[in-house]
């Protein structure tokens, strides 16, 4: 039997001091690069997806940005 599943690891690269789309207040977003790997037996192989998101410290709202966007923002991509 062989155990096979998906991992989901999220790195926080920097925080940054924006207005928010959402709630338009200006406020510290954290910009995160979100990796998704299979995993046989819990050990990751390899990286399948890589994502790149921003959350907003005062309402909460996360959303996906681009990796040119992230690039931008000053992320090492």
């Amino acid at each position: 039997m062989v155990i096979f599943g998906w991992r989901t690891t999220i790195q926080q690269l920097m925080m940054l001091t924006l207005t928010c789309g959402h709630c338009h207040h200006q406020a510290a977003h954290s910009l995160v690069k979100r990796y998704t790997k299979p995993t046989i037996f819990f050990i990751p192989l390899f990286t399948i997806s890589r994502k790149y998101g921003l959350q907003c410290t005062f309402c909460g709202v996360a959303y996906d940005i681009s990796t040119v966007h992230a690039r931008q923002l000053g992320a090492h991509v």
